[in-house]
């Protein structure tokens, strides 16, 4: 299953929407994802599951970069 993880990059400022980033992981769960970023200094926003049509929507954005957790 592929993720979009919603994130700012430092967890330690105040979350401002146009700082928002986000990144893709192929991962069994969310918990999984959770795990496999815990050593980062995130401030997770949002960790939404891609399928169907919003994945393939995703997939054409030039951003669409896959990590593997």
């Amino acid at each position: 299953m592929i993720y979009k993880v919603y994130y700012q990059e430092n967890a330690l400022e105040v979350p401002v929407r146009e700082n928002t980033k986000s990144l893709y992981l192929e991962a069994a769960s969310e918990r999984e994802v959770r795990n496999y970023l815990k050593d980062r200094n995130f401030n997770i926003e949002y960790i939404q599951l891609l399928e169907g049509n919003y994945l393939e929507y995703e997939k054409n954005s030039p951003n669409f970069h896959v990590e593997n957790a």
